[in-house]
């Protein structure tokens, strides 16, 4: 079934086509999905965080232990 994409502004516009909908034997499907925005900065791709995600898992992880970022970096470039 071919298909087209309608953009509006107005909530009446909907419910015209609705109505429309009824009588010109049709189907309305609604996308209530985000577009996901990418920003592209000096060769990389910055993507917004999703704000759902639950990180308290992490926190029992990396609590207490006294990281230290730059020795992170020296640990994780160093080669066994």
């Amino acid at each position: 079934m071919p298909e087209i994409t309608i953009k509006y502004e107005k909530p009446e516009t909907l419910k015209i086509l609705r109505a429309f909908a009824k009588y010109l034997d049709f189907r309305i499907l609604s996308s209530n999905r985000k577009k996901r925005i990418e920003i592209p900065k000096k060769g990389v791709t910055i993507i917004p965080a999703d704000l759902s995600i639950d990180d308290s898992e992490m926190e029992a992880i990396f609590s207490g232990r006294n990281l230290d970022a730059k020795e992170l970096r020296k640990k994780g470039w160093q080669r066994n």
